[in-house]
């Protein structure tokens, strides 16, 4: 498999649309979604089938790591078949897992692990070995594993899963889907109840989907707006078949640009609409967008629908911190839109925000600083001056330091800007939007 960072540098100059973008697309599979399709199948006993994978590199690792274990993972165009070994039927892997950029793919797989009897090393990228795993190792060791890294808590890391499992009861300092997606999953084979209290709910793409599976997930509201979710172990898992919806967060990119570039109107089919994801779409909405859903529907656990979207004026914002959670992979491109907008914007509660891919708060301040847009940090917080109309917006390069969500967001300011927008590198964007660039020429941005 091609590894991306080794591939040369694409960067790519961007200069503002000069036609309305138009036309009906459907984005990449949910990578949340994809990720734990291929975990949850290989635990399952059966076969599943799995419709709308996202066929980037951090997937492709997942699915690479899932037969090293010893499922069996076959691909027939749009469709992947996945015969399952059953919970705790994993075999333990000849050679070292690398998970190559994704941090959702190593903490997962870690809560899995950590609850086999086997013993398996994981490691990643140079981007993914520079992120701590203390999230989950130390919650994750509860169980009688143990966990060896470099230092800082880093990848390469020795997982030695235990054969005797105890279940796991935790709260979670600060809310991490991952972490507790990781937790549940090492639940699955330890002997009784796993109690994961979060305090503040974040996606349940995990829940939602061990529930198809046919696990008894538990859900309990509790107060602050938390939830108490608890499941009981050793689980079963029956394959059920899949399809995967439209990864909310890749349709981020041109929603926005769609209603940055004037006159545009698109169409996206089959968008994931889980409420837990969807903040990104309420904020624009509350800026003024025009963004519809029609054609409502459920598939594999999960709501669906399709987005249409026009150009639309759009003024500032507060975001209150609560909603983060919802929207934490659309900070990027929604600092775009802001920088648009008239008047100034106010973006809370962004800490997750330094502990991305790289510190994405800093990168994001620097993409919009390097084209003349007004922004500054204030604690947690970040405010963008929007659109003045004495200064330019654009004319700048972003450094996007292998960080996907950043280089299409730069793209997306370069196609609504009034200078040139220079991006340094593009090649790692397949990582979770194969082809972004082609479909966004199909709209007609010109790149």
């Amino acid at each position: 498999m091609q590894r991306h960072h080794h591939a040369s540098a694409a960067p790519l100059s961007v200069s503002r649309s000069s036609v309305p973008l138009s036309g009906t697309i459907a984005v990449p599979g949910d990578k949340s979604i994809s990720h734990r399709a291929l975990m949850l199948a290989s635990l399952a006993e059966g076969r599943t089938t799995i419709t709308g994978l996202l066929e980037g590199e951090d997937v492709l690792r997942t699915a690479q790591a899932m037969r090293a274990l010893g499922a069996k993972i076959t691909h027939e165009g749009e469709k992947w078949i996945v015969e399952g070994r059953g919970v705790g039927a994993l075999s333990e892997p000849e050679d070292v897992l690398d998970m190559g950029n994704s941090g959702t793919a190593a903490r997962l797989l870690s809560g899995i692990l950590s609850s086999h009897g086997i013993t398996s090393i994981m490691t990643g990228d140079a981007s993914l070995r520079s992120r701590p795993m203390r999230r989950v190792t130390v919650p994750l060791a509860e169980n009688g594993s143990c966990f060896v890294t470099r230092k800082g808590e880093r990848l390469p890391m020795a997982i030695v899963g235990s054969s005797q499992a105890t279940p796991i009861s935790y709260r979670l300092p600060v809310a991490s889907a991952q972490v507790k997606s990781a937790i549940l999953l090492a639940g699955l084979n330890a002997q009784g109840e796993t109690r994961v209290e979060e305090p503040v709910a974040t996606r349940d793409h995990t829940e939602n989907m061990l529930r198809h599976f046919g696990v008894p997930v538990q859900i309990d509201k509790i107060p602050e707006g938390g939830r108490l979710i608890s499941l009981t172990g050793p689980a079963t898992l029956k394959a059920r078949d899949v399809v995967v919806p439209g990864d909310p967060s890749s349709s981020a990119f041109p929603i926005v640009a769609a209603l940055l570039v004037p006159n545009s109107e698109i169409v996206i089919v089959g968008v994931g609409l889980n409420v837990l994801r969807t903040g990104l779409f309420a904020t624009l909405r509350e800026m003024g967008a025009v963004l519809l859903v029609e054609n409502e529907r459920i598939e594999g656990g999960e709501p669906v629908g399709d987005l249409r979207v026009k150009a639309s004026a759009l003024h500032g914002v507060d975001v209150p911190p609560e909603r983060a959670p919802s929207m934490i992979d659309e900070y990027p491109v929604l600092a775009v839109a802001c920088a648009f907008a008239n008047g100034s914007s106010r973006l809370r509660g962004l800490e997750e925000l330094r502990v991305k891919e790289s510190d994405r708060l800093s990168a994001t301040v620097a993409l919009l600083v390097a084209n003349g847009v007004s922004v500054r940090v204030e604690g947690d917080d970040m405010i963008i001056d929007g659109r003045d109309s004495n200064k330019p917006i654009g004319g700048g390069t972003v450094e996007t330091k292998m960080d996907h969500r950043l280089a299409m967001s730069a793209i997306v300011l370069g196609l609504a800007a009034d200078l040139p927008v220079h991006v340094d590198d593009t090649a790692f964007i397949d990582t979770s939007f194969p082809g972004f660039v082609s479909l966004m020429n199909g709209l007609g941005a010109g790149l």
